[in-house]
This record gives structure tokens, C-alpha cells and sequence, in this order.
């Protein structure tokens, strides 16, 4: 029988889990994007040093439709 406390455990590792894996995906966004180096370095570190507020802040002000005009989903096809 799992108690209350292994289960906000389990949760806990959870949302840590998807934190972890969303700054994955916007630091791979934003290295592969056309913003100067320090840009990229800039938005990097604040998403690395913090987590949760680096992705609000990203989403929110990031200008993502600007800065990846260039980029082509995985599975389109341009042909």
C-alpha cells in the first residue's frame, strides 16, 4: 500500500523529469537559432541557473517566431 508521502515522492521526480526534459528542448531551440552568440549564451543560462522561471520568461519573451524563421520541423517535408 503506498502512502501519501511516497506518492508526492514519485510526483515530485515526475515534474522535475519534464522540467528537465522541456529546458533540454528550448536550449537545443535557441542554440540552433539565428541570435548572436552572446543572444544564445544569454538565453542558456538563464534557462540552466533557472529552470522554471528560464522557460516562462523564454516563452514569454523570447521572440521565438523572429529568431526561427528558419527552422523546419522533424518529419515536414520541403520538397
Amino acid at each position: 500500500m503506498m502512502t501519501t508521502h511516497n506518492m508526492l515522492s514519485y510526483s515530485g521526480g515526475i515534474v522535475g523529469l519534464l522540467i528537465l526534459i522541456l529546458d533540454l528542448i528550448v536550449i537545443f531551440e535557441v542554440i540552433n537559432s539565428n541570435r548572436t552568440v552572446g543572444g544564445k549564451l544569454g538565453w542558456a543560462l538563464l534557462i540552466f541557473f533557472f529552470p522554471i522561471v528560464g522557460l516562462i520568461f523564454y516563452f514569454l519573451f523570447g521572440n521565438r517566431e523572429h529568431h526561427n524563421s528558419n527552422y523546419i520541423p522533424i518529419g515536414s517535408s520541403n520538397a
